[in-house]
This record gives C-alpha cells, structure tokens and sequence, in this order.
C-alpha cells in the first residue's frame, strides 16, 4: 500500500521490517571490513593477540553503526513561492528534504535542475545538509525570473548518507514543478475611439440615442423624456417643450488575434532582445489590460493549427483569466490554412475590433487579413517582428536574400493598407491611436448596400 501521495514528491511504499531500502556500501565501510579481517587473519595466524585486540573496536564500531542503519528513504518535495511572478521579478522556491524514521541522515545531498529561463542563485551546485529523525530540513532557492511562461522548477533528486557514512541510499527525485511566469505589460494608452460600441454600458459613444454625454440633437419632447433633458433656450424660441437628446455610451469587443504560424527572432528574455513571441505575448497583456480597465469585452485568438480561443469577458477576472491563457501561447506551424478552423460561424462579431498581432512572416497571414477586410470587419494589424530579427549568415549571399525579403514583405504591407487594413509597428503607448482613429471615421461612414 502506497502512502498518501505528496504534491511534488516521489511515492513510497510503507515501511515493511522485511523489506529494507537499497543501500549501497560506501569505501568507508569497505576498509573497515578489510582492515578488520586483514588483523583478525594476521593475528591467527602470527599467534597475536594484540591484533586480535586492535581489530575489535573497528569491528563492534562499524556492526553498531550498521545497527542503527535508517528503514525510510527520503522524502522530497518542490514549492514554488510567489503565487503571481511577472517577468524580471523574484522568483523563489523550497526543496524540502523529509526524513520518517527515527534514525536521521547524516548526510544529504541536493542538487536542482531549473528552467534557463529562471535563474536561480547557486542552481547549479549541490546542498549538503543533515536531516535528524522524524524532521523535515529546508533548502531555499532564490533567483530571477528572466521570461514568460510556464517554467519548471525542478527536478530535484536528493542522495543520503547513514550509518556514520558507512552506506548510502538510492537517489529520490522529485518531478519538477511548474511555475506560472506572467508576462510584463508594457505601458500602453490608446484612444477613446472605437469603430463601433454595441454593448449594454460602457465608456465609449455609441450611434445609438440614449443616456450618454455626447449631444445628438435637439427634437420635440415626448413621453418618458427626463425634465432635466429640456432645452429651455430652443423651448422658448418656438414656444414648443424640446430636449436634448444624447448618443449613448457603450462598450464594445476587442478581440486579440494572435498569429503564430512562425517564430522569428532569438528571445533575450526581460533584459534581452525580444522574439515575435515575447512581443505579441507582451502586446496581447498590454491591449487586453488596457480594454479591460474601461470596461469593454476582450476576447483571445490563436491563428494556428490548435485554434485556442478565450470567450469575451469583462472584468479583473478575465484579465487573469488572459495571463493564463498567454502561458500556453506556442509556435506551430502547419501545412494547411487554418482560416477555416479558427473562425468558425459566430466566433467573430461584426461589431468586434479585430486586433491581428502578426509578424507577417507567413503569406497566409496576409491572405488572412485581407479576407477578415473583405468580411466588413475592423481589422487594425500590428507588426510583431522585431528588428533583430535576422538569420544567421550561412554565404555570402545571405545578407543579400535578407534584404530582397524585407522588400517583399514592404510590398505585402503596402498592398493591405490599399485593401483597407492599417498595419502599425508596435511601439507600447500611443501605438494604436492614429489607426483606432481612422477605423472609427470609417466605421461611421455609410455603407454601400448592394441590391
């Protein structure tokens, strides 16, 4: 029968007085039993009882050494500190070594294995410490969390030494822990701005005539008009009650498309050049907790093979809900276009604002930004690709073939802004308001109506 399993700790079984853990003879314990028997055989056979005499203290030492020898392997298991790390913040954790006998550990050996991306204090080197019996000995790690995602802390395995070092115990590993690395949200602002708010309530003016601030006109007061509403000036003037009559103010959707058919770049992590991934991840936090904070309904996107998708919700629950959803965020290329798989029928509002972040690495994003334009939806595309994005040299012709794709990529980025679909550098603040301004001048536009 197995004991109640400890989160992060290897399973043992009870302890059975026939069944005895592996122990190993260390070289101690070999030359105590040579030197022993080299002095009892000399002394037989030279007729010495000196000899005799000499080898019994090492030989009653090492059986009562023996004697006491522990029945439980080690127990051992990781924590993980802080519950909500963000990148370049402390990371901290616990390797707890446990010992269930009675008889302690002389000697324990600790050693850690740790994500690159967390770098931990004196990781790569062993603790050695002493575990009495029935108690339970700590081994701090402290560090700093250098990028998002979810990052394993561990495994840790852990070697004792017992019977005055005369044996050793087999290796007990702990399965690593993985430790939630949220994304830092670079400081972004954008515009009041919106093509089209269609919710119930919010921060953003509607074409709708309702209770807001922005004044629509001024008409004939009716029945259920507000008194306050009354137009004194406009009444008086034509001896007739009028009232102001308002837009309402609504949220709208946001909806975050991530694109990651490709991954381009080499990530530095927080103090080093960032990947497309580390961009859009970051890009994707920033928006999100931008929209969120005025209260609109933000939604997540993954353009590729998985097609992930995260509802619309409002509120600091959904924000949290997006972290978490980032953490899982993954290059994944595919052979086959996915535009069929991702937006199915009503995933997509036609009021949402599509916000595409995209290296346009991939002719199939811009095929698919092109087809979300030719939709009737608000598409404003944000460029993910970083400028330290360049292969490496493999001739002399390298540099060369950079550069004719860079122009190639330019055409495609002309070519959709001809086909109504604003492509904009991501800059943090301020990175959406000229783009946010001409989608909503746009959106107010009347449309054409084909019969």
């Amino acid at each position: 029968m197995l004991r109640p399993a400890v989160p992060g700790a290897q399973a043992v079984p009870d302890h059975d007085p026939t069944d005895q853990p592996d122990w190993t003879p260390t070289r101690a314990l070999r030359r105590a039993v040579l030197l022993v028997g080299l002095l009892l055989v000399a002394g037989v056979l030279l007729g010495r009882v000196d000899l005799v005499v000499l080898a019994t203290p090492f030989a009653l030492g090492t059986a009562w050494a023996l004697r006491r020898r522990p029945a439980d392997p080690p127990r051992l298991r990781i924590e993980a500190g802080d519950s909500h790390l963000v990148e370049g913040g402390p990371v901290t954790g616990t390797v707890t070594v446990g010992n269930h006998d009675t008889v302690g550990y002389d000697l324990a050996v600790v050693r850690t294995r740790t994500s690159p991306w967390l770098r931990i204090e004196r990781g790569d080197r062993p603790h050695a410490i002493a575990v009495p019996g029935g108690g339970e000995v700590d081994v701090e790690l402290r560090g700093e969390a250098l990028r998002w995602g979810r990052q394993p802390l561990g495994p840790a395995g852990v070697q004792v030494a017992a019977a005055d070092g005369l044996v050793v115990g087999r290796p007990v590993i702990a399965e690593p822990r993985g430790v939630p690395v949220y994304p830092v949200t670079d400081p972004f602002d954008a515009d009041e701005a919106m093509p089209r708010a269609a919710g119930l309530v919010g921060g953003h003016r509607s074409r709708r005539p309702g209770e807001g601030g922005e004044l629509a006109g001024v008409r004939i007061f009716g029945p259920g008009d507000r008194l306050r509403r009354i137009d004194w000036r406009v009444s008086l003037r034509t001896r007739q009650l009028h009232v102001a009559s308002t837009l309402s103010d609504r949220d709208a959707e946001v909806v975050l498309l991530l694109d990651v058919l490709a991954e381009a770049g080499r990530s530095g992590g927080i103090k080093g050049s960032p990947s497309v991934l580390d961009t859009t991840v970051r890009a994707a936090a920033a928006v999100a907790e931008h929209y969120l904070h005025r209260g609109d309904r933000v939604s997540l996107l993954e353009y590729g093979p998985a097609a992930r998708r995260l509802r619309p919700a409002t509120g600091r629950r959904q924000y949290l809900t997006v972290l978490e959803w980032l953490l899982d965020v993954r290059a994944e290329s595919s052979p086959y276009e996915p535009y069929d798989q991702v937006f199915g029928p009503h995933v997509l509002s036609s009021d949402a604002l599509v916000v595409v972040l995209t290296p346009l690495v991939d002719p199939r994003s811009a095929e698919m930004l092109a087809r979300l334009a030719r939709s009737g939806r608000f598409v404003v595309a944000v460029d993910t690709l970083p400028d330290s994005a360049v292969p490496p040299g493999r001739g002399q012709w390298s540099d060369i073939a950079h550069r004719l794709w860079r122009l190639d990529r330019d055409n495609t980025i002309g070519q959709l802004r001809e086909h109504g679909v604003p492509v904009v550098a991501w800059a943090g603040a301020g990175s959406l308001d000229l783009v946010l301004r001409d989608v909503a001048r746009l959106a107010s536009a009347p449309r054409p109506v084909h019969r």
